[in-house]
């Protein structure tokens, strides 16, 4: 049960994520940063502590009590990790969206599933599973495949992309070559922005004392050894510092260079829905974490959380595009192509649930028996 509800959990997470740029199209009159900016006040500074509050009251403490160097390494990790969004926009632009998109979230899911159990086999600590226990174990391995399975789910999915672009070029609704098209400059961009995003994971992982702290005190609260569902909340605050500082550094940078700063008073605009439009936004951006967060509680934070995470994203998205009939007009080549990605996206979370659950009862494995002998 711990697994399903794990799953289900990243499936809302993936669902808010693939979802959250909805609001975004209804916002008139604003350039890109204006929005963007707004909805991430949103984002990283407003609802996350709000969510802290609301699900750990003593969240703030939490924070005070926290060694300096875990709040510092966790906000660079944060920091890094706005990088990678900011660097996300470029790496599409220098190589179209599905071949820059393709690559960017195919690193990114390999980086955040796979350094951090790397890391833990040079440096082991207790209850974090290291690539070597991955390796030799069947549970590692239901993880491991699925994780090769969602990048090649990933790639046939930038596949159906290309093949889309291709259609609509012909067809002359989009132009027959990309003038921003730098193959050399979009790879390095490309790998940095998908290197840099998985540092949410990192950051996770450095911020992990944080989230042990609120576990333990809603445990002794609550006089039970359950694991608690929103103890990754009070994580969220401090990474996303240092997402908004980057964020917003670029923003006003953006809003001085293209004189967009009369955006925020435009009375020329529906000024109330773009705020309404941008909160909404933003609010649904958080959300992805807040349910990976209890994804999280019930998997771990490990290589088959995010790899969930990462493929309910692309699940999502694609869809939205179908109903949003985005890929109208396309060949069925093309269509049939997507279809064959999500399945096999599909296919890698069935196999990543599935190492979980064998990984989950080798865990209660123990509790199980000691309840047998009590008996």
């Amino acid at each position: 049960m711990q697994v399903i509800f794990g799953v289900i959990f990243h499936f809302f997470g993936g669902f808010a994520s693939g979802s959250f740029y909805l609001p975004y199209k209804k916002v008139k009159g604003w350039a890109w940063e204006s929005f963007w900016i707004v909805g991430g006040i949103f984002s990283w500074l407003i609802v996350p502590p709000l969510a802290a509050y609301l699900t750990i009251p003593a969240f703030a403490d939490i924070i005070k009590a926290t060694d300096g160097k875990i709040i510092l390494l966790t906000y660079f990790f944060g920091l890094l990790w706005g990088i990678g969004g900011l660097t996300y926009g470029l790496g599409v632009r220098y190589l179209g969206v599905s071949l820059g998109s393709t690559i960017i979230l195919g690193l990114c899911s390999v980086f955040g599933a796979l350094v951090p159990a790397v890391f833990y086999q040079f440096s082991p600590q207790n209850g974090k599973d290291s690539i070597g226990m991955m390796l030799s174990s069947e549970w590692g391995h239901y993880v491991l495949i699925g994780i090769l399975i969602c990048v090649v789910g990933i790639i046939v999915c930038g596949r159906a992309g290309t093949l889309k672009e291709r259609d609509l070029a012909k067809d002359g609704a989009a132009a027959n070559e990309n003038k921003d098209y730098r193959f050399g400059m979009g790879i390095f961009v490309a790998i940095v922005s998908g290197v840099l995003s998985a540092c949410f994971n990192f950051g996770q992982e450095a911020g992990k004392a944080m989230a042990d702290d609120a576990n333990h005190l809603w445990q002794v609260a609550h006089h039970t050894t359950d694991s608690f569902l929103f103890q990754n909340n009070v994580i969220y605050v401090v990474i996303l510092w240092g997402g908004l500082t980057t964020n917003f550094i670029w923003c006003m940078i953006l809003n001085s260079r293209n004189k967009t700063f009369s955006n925020y008073t435009d009375k020329k605009t529906p000024l109330l829905k773009n705020y309404i439009f941008s909160a909404l936004a933003g609010t649904t951006w958080f959300l992805q974490f807040f349910f990976y967060g209890m994804g999280a509680s019930k998997l771990g934070n490990g290589a088959s959380s995010w790899i969930l995470h990462m493929a309910f994203i692309i699940l999502i998205a694609n869809m939205w595009g179908i109903v949003l009939k985005e890929w109208k007009g396309v060949s069925k080549k093309a269509l049939t192509t997507l279809i064959a990605g999500i399945i096999v996206i599909i296919l890698s979370i069935l196999m990543v649930g599935r190492g979980n659950y064998i990984h989950d009862q080798l865990k209660d494995a123990p509790k199980t028996a000691q309840l047998q002998s009590n008996k």
